[in-house]
């Protein structure tokens, strides 16, 4: 089984700003109904916001989304399509204790009507690439910052009422081959839990997310 490194080398080492992928090695994001919750684990693609639509429309009790393993998207556009249903539709977004979030699951987990971390959530953030006209990737903070390809997720951040400086934050805290686990600080930084996260620092967040990486993946 690939651990959680591997696949988001997968989903966005070799993703340009178009959402194209190399390789199609991933799970669907799959949902679960319990109760008034709608449990999702697996990665983002083109699927996912009309069948997120469907599960909603058929299960009018669920009120959260729990993004229980999201490493990712395969599709920039449907991933940004499903986060603003999230939001039209008033869905709360919630990471539980043992879950994870990256890439594109972080920016879905955003569009939450209100949102929560509950401590010990591992939240991962890198920048994305594109390919370089000699070959190789260039990453988005190689990019200037007044090119429009910025204003993707620039525009989607504002929208959802989150600092653009979070978006410069993700560019430069990794390359789009690496993942940056954040700690509780820059989390609460940046708001991206309605509820403010304890703020102890943990020496040992990355090794930890990593092995709950490591685990959900072969679960």
């Amino acid at each position: 089984m690939k651990n959680l490194h591997t696949k988001l080398l997968l989903l966005v080492a070799v993703i340009s700003t178009t959402g194209c992928v190399l390789l199609d090695d991933y799970e669907k994001l799959s949902f679960v109904v319990q109760g008034d919750r709608l449990v999702a684990q697996g990665v983002i693609d083109g699927s996912t916001p009309d069948r997120l639509r469907r599960v909603v429309r058929e299960n009018t009790q669920v009120k959260t989304l729990v993004l229980q393993f999201v490493p990712g998207s395969v599709d920039d556009e449907a991933n940004l399509e499903t986060a603003r249903f999230v939001r039209s539709a008033g869905l709360h977004t919630l990471v539980p204790t043992d879950g994870i979030i990256a890439s594109g699951g972080t920016d879905l987990f955003l569009a939450g009507e209100t949102r929560s971390i509950e401590p010990g959530a591992c939240v991962g953030v890198h920048s994305w690439a594109e390919a370089g006209l000699f070959g190789g990737l260039v990453n988005g903070d190689e990019v200037p910052r007044d090119d429009p390809q910025h204003r993707l997720y620039l525009d989607y951040y504002d929208e959802m009422g989150i600092a653009s400086e979070f978006y410069w934050y993700t560019l430069e805290a990794a390359p789009a081959d690496s993942i940056y686990w954040m700690p509780a600080e820059a989390i609460n930084r940046f708001g991206m839990s309605t509820q403010a996260l304890p703020s102890s620092p943990d020496n040992r967040l990355h090794n930890r997310c990593e092995t709950l990486a490591d685990r959900a993946s072969s679960s």
